[in-house]
């Protein structure tokens, strides 16, 4: 195969464009290849096998080919017999290469049989592919030979697999292996039959509140399990996170994640965005040395955002002017966009948004419980607490002295994160006693 192109889905025989004839499945071909290395076969004798074992030619059209090829100097190879002679098209003959090259250099992954391709991103690609001495399937992601060069690449593709490694948990994809096999690096892990939220979103544009809300309390316990471990994700989002046909969530892609005590490659990273535009938290964006747990609430805030409104957080025309609207621009309250909404799961999403990392949720354990009371129908404790500020203490007193002593919760502002404060209200309390004594002084 070519260095940027993993072996294509063996299972399926994909029509070629321009041609009668189809492409032949890897597995034909790599049957093929396995016999006529035995044998020693040369390259022009292996594609015209090939060429006729996966019936693109018949032999009779091959052995015409390769007499031209011998008695004519302009025919270089069989291979350009073939395509002059239009019994195969070039994409084909560049196919058969591909795969007859990627065989020869080893890519076939010693204990593991590919059995289809899943999906393919910048950094790698991933097939679906079978663990024979355990007869199990796995999910394998091989990293592009273009890249298997570049110790940079390599190294974080090996981080991936040693982060996934370290932890152990049912909501976690778990890792099984990784390595070398020829010119390509693997990383085995373990496979979701499923699919994905972002699949989800696409499909019917947005989650049920309490479907939202269980699959946020499932990636935040993943999250508090490589917390505790040492670990920030650092790239939660909605095709991350996959969903198993028994209903299993679970945390996938541990490309960027990084251990929190790792400081030699926190400097390193100094000054540089990693994550997701969409749902990257600020700290993230600035390319702070310091991120922590908090960018992953903020990351699933984000997500869970674009779970139950079916619109991500903060949208633009680039991802420039996407992270500068996290930087700066004030969210919409998600219960504005979808009045369905309660006033509870809204008040989580924004506390796990706020944009000051001390501002939001210590850990995924406070952030559990908010999300637990409001899958109970609870009003969330920790959200729902919030202290006003200074200028908002001064018109409470204010509205409390001119209503006569009467409070009115009409006019306390923000009064679902106050009222339920015992240190606020006994704050409170003193200061309308300290007014209405001094009212009372003025007034004799």
């Amino acid at each position: 195969m070519s260095g940027d192109q993993p072996l294509q889905d063996p299972s399926k025989t994909v029509p070629l464009a321009g041609s009668g004839a189809s492409e032949p499945s890897v597995e034909e071909v790599e049957r093929s290849i396995q016999q006529a290395a035995k044998e020693g076969t040369n390259l022009d004798t292996l594609i015209g096998r090939l060429v006729v074992d996966t019936g693109l030619a018949t032999a009779e059209e091959v052995q015409l080919c390769l007499e031209k090829s011998r008695s004519d100097p302009s025919e270089r190879s069989l291979a350009q017999a073939l395509v002059d002679s239009e019994f195969v098209t070039r994409r084909q003959i560049a196919r058969l290469r591909q795969i007859i090259e990627a065989e020869r250099s080893g890519q076939t992954i010693p204990g593991y049989k590919l059995l289809g391709k899943l999906g393919a991103g910048a950094m790698a690609t991933v097939f679906k592919g079978k663990q024979l001495s355990l007869d199990r399937e796995v999910a394998i992601k091989i990293l592009p030979r273009k890249f298997g060069s570049n110790p940079q690449f390599v190294e974080r593709f090996y981080a991936e697999g040693r982060a996934a490694a370290s932890l152990n948990h049912p909501n976690i994809v778990q890792a099984y292996d990784v390595g070398k096999a020829g010119d390509y690096h693997y990383f085995v892990m373990e496979y979701v039959d499923g699919r994905t939220v972002y699949d989800d979103i696409v499909k019917h544009k947005r989650y049920s509140e309490s479907e939202a809300v269980e699959i946020a309390i499932q990636v935040a316990e993943a999250l508090q399990h490589a917390h505790e471990r040492g670990l920030v994700h650092r790239d939660v989002k909605p095709k991350n996170i996959m969903i198993s046909k028994d209903g299993v969530v679970k945390l996938a892609d541990l490309g960027l994640a990084r251990a929190m005590s790792d400081k030699e490659a926190a400097e390193a990273e100094s000054g540089k965005a990693f994550g997701t535009p969409y749902y990257i938290s600020p700290e993230q964006i600035r390319g702070d040395t310091d991120i922590g747990p908090a960018a992953d609430i903020y990351s699933l805030g984000a997500t869970l955002y674009h779970m139950v409104t079916g619109n991500v957080p903060f949208d633009g025309k680039n991802p420039s002017s996407v992270m500068h609207k996290h930087l700066k621009a004030e969210l919409i309250p998600p219960d504005h966009v979808n009045p369905k909404l309660s006033a509870g799961i809204s008040e989580v999403i924004e506390m796990m948004m706020a944009k000051r990392v001390k501002d939001r949720y210590r850990s995924c354990a406070d952030l559990l419980t908010d999300l637990r009371a409001v899958a109970r129908g609870e009003v969330p404790p920790i959200a729902h607490k919030e202290v006003l500020d200074p200028s908002a203490l001064a018109e409470v007193v204010q509205a409390e002295a001119q209503a006569g002593g009467e409070l009115r919760e009409e006019e306390v502002p923000d009064r679902r994160s106050v009222l339920s404060d015992p240190l606020f209200l006994t704050l409170l309390g003193l200061l309308i006693v300290s007014v209405l004594f001094n009212l009372l002084q003025l007034a004799m």
